[in-house]
């Protein structure tokens, strides 16, 4: 359950049509009797297993962990623009987590956002894409929660504004916007096709992030809307359909590669909401990783075919590879006064890693840079990228925030831009670097 689903605040949808919020308070739902303790040795080992894995591809531990806190244990603070929501406990303590939840109570919550006691959950815990798990799957998770070491941790109260502090009214916004229920097979596609879709659009909850959000704060699961980027504490997240904005064209290995990695030769390297998500990929079945990537690759409109996708891409690369830095035809340096102090700033800061024959895969197949705004190169060079937990510390980036004034950045930011794109120059940078260096981290 990543942090990033934060941006599913979909408490917009709270105050919408007076039919819905009547609605809100007549819907109750009972409460589901507490159980004793569990002995977690009543569950098989294959089934906690299964769980852990499918706990990745949720990554539920992401947003129930507090900075510093026991696994799962909650407390994790979610800002909203409704106010902050706290993830739970969710160990098997008998007094503040899950331990006293029936396994059917397990269930309905990640059906319909219910807990035990029959109250409303927010959206920020993203059962809007749960429900399209699977009953096996459901309490394969389960045993693998309950089976878990006990954390006594309260959950701190959430900070919500009048009237978002009202949970009954949530259940106005899932007669809008929750569908229940487990997504069908496709049977015109293939089985890897399928599973792929089941663990993307289901438990992976990929377009929580990676789709705009209504003037209700709900996702799109169809349409042209579904899967076409969004907004996740504070990163511009791109789309997954055929609008990428990636220079090289995604192929099934090259998603693969990022979503296992964190890395490909071709894109760069995650950073931000998505770091943690390739962290938890990385420890899954392959077969199931390459079943993402090939429905996500689906998303994206049909493909060239193999011969001329490749020699499209080697194109691009031997063309982004022409502009870096130090390379035998790169551009001159420029003339414009905030170019070339930006210039300055990369020759100083930047071109020991970023330079011709590095490792790093040319700034100009980045997404960051061809990206609609600077949110995520402003991030990047503020906070950095923390290396993998396995793999190469190559892959990583370190922070200049404080090396680095705000002229310096917007400096910067224009100077990449013009260099490493055929984009026009983003707009607001100033704005976006002021508020990305004062954002509570």
């Amino acid at each position: 359950m990543p942090r990033n689903i934060r941006a599913a605040v979909a408490l917009g949808g709270l105050v919408l049509l007076a039919t819905a919020v009547t609605a809100a308070f007549v819907v109750h739902a009972p409460s589901i009797p507490a159980i004793s303790a569990t002995d977690p040795n009543t569950f098989e080992a294959d089934l906690v297993e299964q769980g852990r894995l499918l706990a990745g591809v949720g990554n539920c531990a992401v947003c129930h962990t507090s900075p510093g806190g026991a696994p799962y244990a909650g407390g994790l603070a979610l800002p909203t623009p409704f106010g902050v929501i706290y993830s739970s406990n969710i160990t098997p303590d008998l007094q503040t987590g899950i331990g006293g939840w029936s396994e059917a109570a397990f269930v309905r919550a990640m059906r319909h956002g219910i807990d035990r006691q029959g109250r409303h959950l927010y959206p920020a815990f993203p059962y809007d894409y749960f429900t399209r798990a699977n009953d096996a799957d459901i309490s394969a998770i389960y045993a693998y929660l309950m089976s878990q070491a006990p954390i006594a941790a309260d959950t701190p109260a959430n900070e919500l504004a009048f009237p978002f502090n009202l949970r009954p009214l949530l259940s106005g916004w899932k007669l809008l916007f929750l569908e229940p229920g487990v997504l069908a097979e496709d049977l015109s596609q293939d089985e890897e096709w399928n599973r792929g879709r089941y663990l993307v659009e289901g438990l992976g909850h990929c377009g929580a992030c990676h789709t705009p959000r209504n003037a209700f704060g709900a996702a799109a699961k169809t349409g042209p809307e579904a899967f076409a980027g969004g907004l996740a504490e504070g990163w511009y997240v791109p789309p997954l359909n055929g609008t990428s904005p990636a220079p090289v064209a995604w192929n099934v290995d090259s998603l693969s590669n990022y979503l296992i990695d964190g890395w490909d030769r071709d894109h760069g390297v995650a950073a931000g909401p998505m770091r943690p998500v390739a962290d938890d990929l990385y420890g899954q079945p392959e077969d199931d990783v390459v079943a993402m990537a090939a429905y996500v690759h689906s998303l994206m409109g049909d493909a060239d075919d193999a011969d001329a996708e490749g020699a499209k891409r080697d194109s691009t690369r031997a063309s982004a590879e022409a502009l870096d830095w130090g390379h035998p035809d790169a551009p001159r340096l420029p003339d414009d006064p905030l170019l070339a102090s930006g210039a300055k700033v990369f020759e100083a800061h930047c071109s020991e890693c970023h330079k011709s024959g590095a490792k790093s895969a040319p700034l100009a197949l980045t997404t960051v840079l061809n990206a609609p705004d600077a949110s995520n190169l402003v991030e990047i060079v503020l906070h950095g990228i923390q290396p993998p937990p396995t793999g190469s510390p190559d892959r990583s980036m370190p922070s200049r925030g404080l090396q680095l004034t705000d002229d310096d950045l917007v400096a910067l930011a224009a100077f990449l831009r013009d260099r490493f794109t055929d984009r026009p120059q983003w707009t607001e940078v100033r704005r976006i670097v002021s508020d990305r260096r004062h954002a509570a981290r």
